[in-house]
């Protein structure tokens, strides 16, 4: 269908329905043949702040909901119990 969907580990969730996901690309360096660790964050709605801090979340590609924020948050993967005392 074309949805594009990734994987990803929520590094902050200070902001209201919004969270920001790390997700990281590996691939092999063309000349070098290294294993090179490309990371990029992305800002992901989350409508009931359900994510917690260091949660695995699948999210997906939508429309653009602020200048910054286009990607939704699918489900959750994995839980960490980090966020609870």
């Amino acid at each position: 269908m074309g949805l594009t969907e990734k994987i990803g580990i929520v590094v902050s969730t200070k902001m209201q329905k919004t969270i920001v996901v790390i997700v990281e690309n590996k691939f092999q360096h063309p000349r070098y043949a290294k294993t090179v660790i490309q990371t990029k964050r992305y800002l992901v709605h989350d409508e009931d702040n359900t994510a917690k801090l260091g949660d695995k979340i699948l999210m997906t590609q939508t429309r653009p909901l602020s200048k910054n924020k286009c990607w939704r948050l699918e489900r959750i993967l994995t839980s960490s119990n980090q966020g609870v005392n």
